[in-house]
């Protein structure tokens, strides 16, 4: 990421603003280049939760969304394996929209 100062004159009146430019997002678990496509993970917890106020985001490469999304579907699978009403191919779209 870099900044760069632009000056402006509107009016009259003379500005200097400051603005970031994102050139490359880094995945936050194993810390390589997503090169711009990337998953999110975010959370934003409000009352009543025991996170009250807690706010989490994690920038994701494609290889670490998926593992991540493997270990819930899995997650799902383990909760829901001996109801008898548990369909297992309903997985397969799990997350999916």
């Amino acid at each position: 990421m870099f900044k760069l100062d632009l000056q402006g004159i509107g009016y009259g009146d003379q500005r200097t603003e400051q603005i970031e430019v994102v050139t490359d997002v880094v995945c936050d678990v194993c810390n390589q280049s997503t090169k711009l496509e990337f998953g999110t993970l975010s959370a934003h917890w409000g009352y009543g939760s025991k996170h009250d106020g807690e706010r989490y985001e994690l920038q994701l490469c494609e290889k670490c969304f998926f593992y991540a999304l493997a270990t819930l579907r899995k997650e799902r699978a383990d909760e829901f394996m001996f109801d008898e009403n548990f369909d297992p191919s309903t997985l397969d779209g799990f997350g999916l929209k």
